[in-house]
């Protein structure tokens, strides 16, 4: 069977050298980047993101980064239109689609399709809201532990979301291939069908936690805090909470909501952003060693 089109999609968690790794890629193959990352979409948000330097960038073409404000929401099925029109302009222009990120979310509903359409459930939603943020992950984790695992615990939105489409489906669908259409919205299956190449960078675990260590520490030098402050001033505690982990931890400390709130500095934040941020990376490891074991991709370091 013919492929016409090339797709290459590199992995991996958090700190492994994704981004380094494909401007590479996409200088050695005429490539143009597509950037598989729910928060780097968002301007303004550039230390806590680790976003990629216009010097780093080396000249490639980069998509999906600094289209939105925080302010505003930027969905699963607004990253696959986006992404899918971005793959059918770069292959027209004769270059390689490269897709890097750690958001695996995103990848499976490029990669698989966006679950079935359900409607929102006003009832159960309402239901839902009262519940302390633990009680909503750990239903998630009972009714669908696959989904459970590629959901950040603190994100109520998203875990309120997973539970009305559970309510619905009985599950969210998820699958794992290599060769796959992708959909442009749900329902449709007419878009062409890619040859994928992944590249999945997965550390050693003792790599990986020095690797996260250390960008913390950097991130923190560089004005993460001051960022945080400044993105808090446009936005709620709870979108704040929705940016990631970093903005989350260090909004509570500027809130009050942390002892020694007096002490903020980077060396009494750095254990906490160490320690979520490390469950995070487990969990991205987690779905990278699925994703391995259902296409037989190997990783590398």
């Amino acid at each position: 069977m013919a492929y016409p089109l090339q797709l290459l999609i590199i992995a991996g968690p958090t700190a492994s050298g994704k981004s380094a790794r494909a401007v590479e890629e996409a200088l050695k193959r005429n490539g143009e980047i597509i950037s598989v990352d729910s928060r780097q979409v968002y301007r303004g948000l550039d230390i806590g993101t680790e976003k990629i330097t216009a010097e780093e960038m080396r000249s490639v073409p980069h998509h999906l980064i600094d289209i939105r404000d925080p302010q505003e929401k930027y969905s699963a099925g607004d990253f696959v239109a986006d992404a899918t029109r971005l793959i059918k302009e770069i292959s027209a222009r004769g270059k390689l689609p490269v897709l890097v990120g750690g958001t695996h979310f995103y990848f499976n509903a490029l990669l698989n399709g966006l679950p079935a359409e359900v409607d929102a459930n006003p009832a159960l939603r309402e239901e839902l809201e009262k519940l302390p943020t633990e009680e909503l992950a750990a239903r998630v984790a009972e009714r669908d532990p696959r989904r459970a695992g590629e959901l950040d615990p603190q994100n109520r939105r998203r875990l309120i979301r997973a539970l009305e489409i559970i309510d619905s489906l009985g599950t969210v669908p998820l699958r794992g291939s290599r060769e796959v259409r992708l959909p442009y919205l749900v329902g449709k299956s007419d878009f062409p069908t890619f040859q994928t190449e992944w590249i999945v960078i997965d550390p050693p675990a003792e790599k990986l936690r020095a690797r996260i260590d250390a960008r913390l520490a950097s991130a923190l030098e560089r004005g993460l805090i001051e960022e945080v402050r400044r993105v808090r001033e446009t936005v709620t505690d709870t979108r704040l909470s929705e940016l990631g982990l970093e903005y989350r931890i260090i909004g509570e400390f500027l809130k009050g909501e942390v002892s020694n709130t007096e002490c903020l500095t980077p060396e009494s934040l750095l254990p906490a952003l160490s320690a979520k941020l490390w469950q995070y990376a487990r969990r991205q490891k987690a779905w990278l060693r699925k994703l391995r074991e259902e296409n037989t991709i190997s990783a590398g370091s």
